[in-house]
C-alpha cells in the first residue's frame, strides 16, 4: 500500500551531481539517471541545488557564460581601481607642489 520510498544522503546528492557535471557532454540527464538508477526529476532537483560550475568542462555554455561574467566584473573592478590609483597619483602631485611651495624659505 505504502510506497518505500528511497532516500539518498547529501554526500551521494554532491557525488551524483559532480559525476553527472563531468559526464555531460557525452551522455545526456537520462542516461546518467537511468546509470545511476535514480529518478530524472531528482537529478533535475540535485543539479539545481548542488551544482558547482568548477566541476564542469569549460566548453559547458553556462560555464562559459559564468566565465565570461566573471571577467566583466573583474575588468570592471581593475577599471575603477585604476581611476582611484590615476586620482591618488594626481592628489600626491598636488601635495608635494604645495609642501614645496610652503617649505621655501620666505624672503
Amino acid at each position: 500500500m505504502g510506497e518505500n520510498r528511497q532516500r539518498y544522503s547529501e554526500e551521494f546528492k554532491r557525488e551524483t551531481v559532480k559525476f553527472a557535471q563531468e559526464h555531460q557532454q557525452k551522455k545526456t540527464m537520462k542516461d546518467i539517471a537511468d546509470e545511476l538508477k535514480i529518478p530524472l526529476s531528482c537529478l533535475h532537483e540535485w543539479m539545481t541545488k548542488y551544482r558547482e560550475f568548477e566541476n564542469e568542462p569549460v566548453a559547458s555554455e553556462d560555464r562559459i557564460r559564468q566565465l565570461e561574467q566573471q571577467i566583466r566584473k573583474q575588468e570592471h573592478q581593475l577599471r575603477a581601481k585604476e581611476r582611484k590609483i590615476a586620482s591618488t597619483e594626481e592628489e600626491l602631485a598636488i601635495v608635494k607642489k604645495a609642501v614645496h611651495i610652503f617649505s621655501r624659505p620666505k624672503p
